[in-house]
């Protein structure tokens, strides 16, 4: 268990949003630790909110994102953001004035499977037709439809 610098909870290890105040939980690229700021308190190393990244990649399930009309298919890694500015995929948005820069991004947890977070997009978010709240993270299931703006996209988990 670790205990969240905003509410002082105990939560599950691999929480990436504390399950109790909905804090989003930065730990220390060298020492692991759980913490707020850029710096560790603990050994000074640079916090992150994705961490684990390379670990959580390796044990989770692919999440690939389509449309097949605009001849769209991503294989999204925990972390990544769809967006116009910013991410590995915005070659794909960049000419989609509907899309925001930093649009949504894409989380993996152990415990919860795939999730999504609108990063308060200026024309939404939504999964099966119902808009998501800024900054909440929203599991995704296989066969989900997800609206990026005006961009149908379709859930496959593998």
């Amino acid at each position: 268990m670790i205990v969240c610098p905003n509410c002082e909870m105990e939560i599950d290890d691999d929480s990436l949003y504390c399950d109790q105040c909905g804090q989003k939980l930065l730990f220390c690229g060298s020492c692991g630790r759980v913490g707020t700021g850029k710096r560790c308190i603990y050994c000074g190393g640079l916090m992150s909110d994705n961490s684990d990244k390379g670990v959580e990649d390796r044990q989770s399930p692919d999440l690939v994102l389509s449309n097949v009309q605009q001849g769209i298919r991503i294989t999204m890694s925990n972390g990544d953001i769809i967006g116009r500015r910013v991410g590995e995929h915005k070659h794909l948005f960049e000419n989609n004035r509907f899309v925001s820069g930093q649009h949504a991004q894409f989380i993996y947890s152990s415990a919860d499977g795939w999730g999504v977070v609108d990063k308060n997009s200026s024309n939404g978010t939504m999964v099966n037709g119902i808009k998501l709240l800024p900054e909440k993270l929203q599991t995704l299931k296989d066969g989900d439809t997800l609206m990026i703006a005006n961009l149908s996209l379709k859930v496959n988990i593998q």
